[in-house]
C-alpha cells in the first residue's frame, strides 16, 4: 500500500513497484486518517508510508496502524536524515527509513527486504550495524551514559550539566564513542545505539 499526499509520487512508485514480478499495490492513500482507515481494511503486508502527511502525519500513522496490524511492515519515506526523525519512526514500529530525495532510490529491493522481516534504514542517516554488544564492550559505563543523553537529543552543554562534567571533557567522551564505534555522525549513532540495544528507549 502506497501513502504519499502527491499523486504524481504515488504514481511513480507504484509504476517502480508494479515493474516488480512478486509484488502488487493493493491501495493508495493521500493522508494519515485515509491510509489508516485504508490499512485496517486491506491488511497489505508492506506499507510505504511518507512522513509528512496532512491531517495524521507518517509516524502517528504508523502507530495506529501497527496497534490494529502488528505483522505489517512500515518502510518510512521521508526528506529528513536528522537523527529525531529517524528515531521516531524506529519508535513508532517502522521496519525501514529511505530518504525520499535519494537518486538511486531502490524501492523494490527495499519493499522484499522488510517484507522478508528485515529492517533497513538509508545509508546516509546510518551505518551499517554491527552484532548487538560486538563493539559496545569497548565503551566504558561513562560513555555508555553520555550515548544515552546524545540519543535523548541533549547537547554538549546539557550533558556535561546532567553529568556534572565540563562540556569539553563531553566532547572527548563524544569523539571517544564515536571512535569506538566507527560512526562519525551523530544521526548514525543515534540509530546504531538504539538498533543495537546500548541504550534504553522510553
Amino acid at each position: 500500500m502506497l501513502v504519499d499526499d502527491h499523486s504524481l509520487v504515488r504514481r511513480g512508485f507504484r509504476r517502480m513497484l508494479e515493474d516488480e514480478p512478486d509484488m502488487q499495490v493493493v491501495g493508495e492513500a493521500g493522508d494519515g486518517e485515509e491510509a489508516v482507515n485504508l490499512a485496517r481494511k486491506l491488511k497489505p503486508k508492506v506499507i510505504v508510508m511518507d512522513c509528512a502527511l496532512p491531517k495524521i502525519n507518517g509516524l502517528d500513522a504508523t502507530r495506529q496502524i501497527l496497534e490494529d496490524l502488528p505483522e505489517t511492515a512500515v518502510l518510512m519515506l521521508s526528506m529528513h536524515s536528522e537523527n529525531t526523525w529517524v528515531r521516531q519512526a524506529i519508535e513508532a514500529g517502522a521496519k525501514g527509513y529511505i530518504l525520499k530525495n535519494a537518486m538511486n532510490l531502490e524501492l523494490g529491493p527495499a519493499v522484499r527486504r522488510i517484507a522478508g522481516g528485515e529492517t533497513i534504514f538509508d545509508p546516509q542517516v546510518e551505518q551499517a550495524p554491527a552484532l548487538k554488544g560486538e563493539r559496545s564492550s569497548g565503551l566504558t559505563a561513562r560513555e555508555l551514559e553520555v550515548l544515552q543523553m546524545i540519543v535523548d537529543g541533549k547537547s554538549n552543554k546539557e550533558i556535561a550539566a546532567g553529568l556534572d562534567l565540563s562540556a569539553n571533557t563531553v566532547a572527548v567522551h563524544r569523539a571517544n564513542i564515536m571512535n569506538a564505534l566507527g560512526i562519525h555522525k551523530t544521526a548514525e549513532l543515534v540509530v546504531y545505539a538504539i538498533r543495537a540495544g546500548l541504550v534504553n528507549v522510553p
